[in-house]
C-alpha cells in the first residue's frame, strides 16, 4: 500500500453522525474528489454489530447500552471513551491487490511494537469464529477489525482499546467469540508497573505505521467541511 493516504484527526463524534459522515467520505472518494483517507477519532458509549449477529449475543436491555447495526464484517463490538477508532476509506482497485486486513493488522502490530508492545495476529481455524485482530502472545484481545469493500472503496475499519473501562465487553458476546478476553493499552501498561500511551501517542503510531500523513491544505477543523 504505497499510495499517498491523508491522516484527519477528529475528537469524539457520535456513532449514528459518523456513519452519515463515512457515507460522504466514501462518495467524495468513489468520485475521485477526494483521495484516500485514515480518520482517526472516538465514539461515545456504544455496541455496533454486523448483520450476520445473533441477536442473543447483543447486551440485555438492562444493560443500558445503545445498539447500532452497521454494514460491515464482523459482529458485535464497543465503542466507548478511551478507545481509538480508525475509519479506512481507501480505493483498493487503485491500489492494486492487497489484502486490506491482513495489511492493518501488521500496521498495527508494528505500530503496537513502537510504543513498547508485543502482539500479534492470529489465524482462524476452518469452521471456528474470525480471529481477525491484533491480540497479546497469550491471547487477549487488544484491536478489532471490521471492514466493508464496496465498488473498490472501504469503509469502517478498526478499534483499539487504549485506555477504556472494558466492563462493557462483559455485557454482550465479542466479535462472536464466546471465550473471548478483551484488553488494553492501559492494562497491560499497569501491569508491567509502566504508564500507558496518550491517545496522541498511539494516533501517531498508528498513522506513522500505515503511512498516513497530515495534508497541510485542509482546513484545522476538516469536520466543519464535512463533504458537501
Amino acid at each position: 500500500m504505497n499510495a499517498p493516504l491523508e491522516r484527519v484527526d477528529l475528537g469524539e463524534v457520535d456513532y449514528q453522525q459518523a456513519l452519515e459522515d463515512m457515507r460522504g467520505w466514501v462518495a467524495q472518494r468513489r468520485e475521485g474528489r477526494a483521495g484516500d483517507r485514515l480518520f482517526l477519532l472516538s465514539h461515545p458509549p456504544v455496541v455496533t454489530y454486523g448483520p450476520r449477529t445473533s441477536l442473543d449475543d447483543l447486551p440485555a436491555a438492562t444493560a443500558a447500552l445503545p445498539t447500532v447495526e452497521v454494514d460491515r464484517g464482523g459482529f458485535a463490538t464497543y465503542h466507548g471513551p478511551g478507545q481509538l477508532v480508525g475509519y479506512l476509506v481507501v480505493n483498493v482497485r487503485e491500489r492494486g491487490p492487497v489484502d486490506i486486513v491482513r495489511w492493518l493488522e501488521h500496521g498495527l502490530i508494528e505500530a503496537f511494537a513502537a510504543l513498547g508492545y508485543d502482539t500479534v495476529r492470529r489465524d482462524t481455524p476452518a469452521g471456528a469464529s474470525s480471529l481477525v485482530g491484533v491480540w497479546t502472545p497469550d491471547h487477549r484481545k487488544l484491536a478489532s477489525i471490521g471492514m466493508r469493500i464496496a465498488h473498490g472503496i472501504t469503509s469502517h475499519g478498526f478499534a483499539v482499546n487504549v485506555d477504556p473501562d472494558l466492563s462493557p465487553f462483559h455485557d454482550f458476546t465479542v466479535c462472536g467469540l464466546h471465550d473471548v478476553t478483551m484488553t488494553s493499552l492501559g492494562e497491560l501498561a499497569r501491569k508491567r508497573h509502566g504508564q500507558p500511551p496518550t491517545d496522541g501517542q498511539v494516533r501517531d503510531a498508528i498513522a506513522t505505521a500505515l503511512g498516513a500523513r497530515v495534508d497541510p491544505a485542509e482546513p484545522a477543523d476538516y469536520r466543519a467541511t464535512r463533504w458537501t
